[in-house]
């Protein structure tokens, strides 16, 4: 089995850390607004991954988080008057309801941000108590970039070019421009927790690192998420992360592409964001995983006024290829509409299969195209 590792830049021999078994990571979502469908898109992506790999006879603990405080939940919580963690409790119970509908199967382990605040206050002392970190005198703590010398291994940029074109935060505690924030001094009115360092909250990096660390311990197998989290977050996950430990991180790092909305990137700025919510009243959610699956998972989807309805329309031709063979062989060769489009694949429902993809990425690129030629076999072969 082969996997596109972005460390690298290429596929590689797909070699678990221990033999039969997979540690697999994914960074979930900050619940400072419902659930779009670019959240839908990388847990689908995730989680067709990790049935894939199981399918392969791996052993696979799959892990996900909620990142459920940070600036953006702190600034909705002033917005809407709700307390920062009910705000976020109360989201992600609508996520969750909206995950179902999509019928995303939950990871193994679900980690909370907040659930971990011991864990992160004794990771952000260890790495001050090695030099990787510093606490300033206003109560907050930073990174320094400065002492982990494979700093942009992941992005392949320097740090002068991950700055360039970047918002960094001008504070006059941090000791250089790139050093970013482990934990944040609070200010009045926010949530917070009591610190060797005063009253405060973690930053938005760190929280990975921990999760990742108090689940699986030193080092997993695959870490993934979406294209956009490569700079800043998972380059200062590694640099934490093998500062404290010494140890490579992840072997291997996997990223989606983005949604754009006719051309355009999705973003809650332009006013094009898509809620998964809204989609599914309008779409079953088998159409919209097949629209998600219809290209490598890589690239970019751009999102049409037609993408959807046309889903729904392979769809018909497919359910069509279905009726036709069970019509023409029986019930023994009964395949299910669900076991298509869902997030388990339709050649994950045989007891003895022959898996049609060489390696877990080629699963992901070539899905679609496979149903397609099954969708176009019908005339040829039932005579319609």
């Amino acid at each position: 089995m082969r996997i596109y590792n972005t460390l690298t830049r290429r596929k590689e021999d797909f070699i678990p850390l221990e033999e039969g078994k997979v540690k697999m990571y994914a960074c979930g979502i900050t619940v400072s607004g419902e659930a779009h469908v670019g959240h839908g898109y990388q847990a689908l992506i995730y989680d067709v991954m990790r049935k894939y790999l199981e399918k392969c006879g791996y052993n696979v603990t799959y892990a996900r988080n909620y990142t459920d405080v940070d600036d953006k939940i702190i600034a909705r919580s002033k917005e809407t008057g709700i307390p920062a963690d009910i705000y976020a409790a109360e989201m992600i119970k609508k996520i969750d309801a909206v995950m179902a509908e999509f019928e995303v199967d939950d990871p193994t382990l679900w980690l909370k941000a907040t659930e971990n605040i011991d864990n992160i206050i004794s990771f952000i002392t260890r790495l001050i108590e090695s030099g990787h970190a510093y606490a300033a005198p206003n109560g907050d703590v930073y990174f320094s970039v400065a002492s982990f010398k494979r700093y942009g291994c992941l992005s392949n940029r320097s740090v002068e070019d991950m700055l360039d074109g970047v918002r960094v935060e001008n504070d006059e505690n941090k000791r250089e421009p790139a050093d970013f924030a482990l934990w944040k001094a609070a200010k009045e009115g926010e949530i917070c927790w009591d610190s060797p360092w005063g009253k405060g909250r973690p930053g938005w990096h760190i929280e990975c690192s921990v999760m990742n660390y108090k689940a699986f311990g030193e080092q997993i197998d695959i870490h993934g998420g979406g294209r956009d989290l490569i700079f800043p977050h998972h380059e200062n996950e590694i640099a934490q992360t093998e500062s404290l430990t010494g140890k490579q991180f992840a072997k291997f790092w996997t990223h989606n592409g983005l949604i754009k909305v006719n051309g355009q990137k999705m973003s809650k700025s332009l006013g094009n964001s898509l809620l998964l919510e809204d989609l599914l009243k309008k779409y079953t959610n088998e159409a919209i995983k097949f629209a998600l699956l219809s290209n490598n998972y890589r690239n970019d989807i751009n999102i049409t006024d037609d993408l959807f309805p046309e889903a729904e329309k392979h769809l018909t031709e497919f359910y069509t290829v279905i009726k036709a063979v069970e019509e023409k062989f029986g019930r023994a060769a009964r395949v299910t509409p669900k076991s298509i489009i869902s997030s388990t694949p339709i050649w994950t429902r045989t007891s003895t299969p022959r898996l049609p993809f060489r390696s877990c990425t080629d699963c992901l690129s070539r899905f679609p195209q496979s149903l397609q030629r099954a969708t176009e076999a019908v005339p040829k072969t039932f005579g319609r």
